[in-house]
């Protein structure tokens, strides 16, 4: 029966809000990030793992590989009913949290992440902290979209890509001439 054909109206704030999923870090064991990825793909969680192609010299050959680009560290996108799902996964440490809560990562960091390992820039990671400079786009080139901060150094440019909640930063390096101030 339609509530609005007799004139009673539906209460609605006893009925839950859905929450959308949302990315959250998740810290694994050392080199494991490949591993975890698969089994949190095989319980049904909606995974990341930024890989980036680098040459592994041995004595007796040379060869291209994918190693993670943020060791240690994996995206999942999920609500937090799904957290426990995540915990049982083997591998899997910890959230990255912030003040005692997993922290979520917003949704275009995770999309700067996608378009560097998509593209052929050579990336270069790193814990150390920047002073505050020019908020940036890339408005040419592969890149083309990608938001960061700049830094000068020397006579080079480059682009630093923060990801807060990690304290860690991507660099690479882009033309001025593909940079336009925001």
């Amino acid at each position: 029966m339609d509530p609005k054909k007799n004139g009673n109206t539906v209460n609605v704030s006893h009925i839950k809000k859905q929450v959308e999923p949302r990315w959250f870090a998740a810290y694994t064991n050392p080199r494991a990030e490949k591993l975890v990825r698969d089994r949190l793909l095989e319980a049904g969680v909606n995974v990341f793992l930024p890989l980036q192609k680098t040459y592994r010299i041995w004595s007796d050959r040379k060869k291209l590989v994918e190693v993670p680009l943020l060791s240690s560290y994996i995206f999942v996108k999920v609500v937090p009913l799904e957290f426990v799902k995540v915990y049982q996964v083997p591998g899997v440490v910890r959230f990255v949290t912030f003040e005692g809560q997993p922290a979520a990562i917003p949704e275009n960091q995770i999309d700067n992440l996608r378009l560097l390992i998509n593209s052929d820039a050579e990336i270069e990671v790193t814990s150390e902290r920047f002073d505050p400079g020019d908020v940036v786009e890339v408005i040419r080139g592969s890149l083309v979209g990608l938001t960061g901060e700049l830094i000068h150094t020397g006579s080079h440019s480059r682009v630093v890509v923060r990801i807060d909640r990690l304290d860690q930063n991507l660099i690479v390096n882009i033309p001025m001439t593909f940079l336009r101030k925001l």
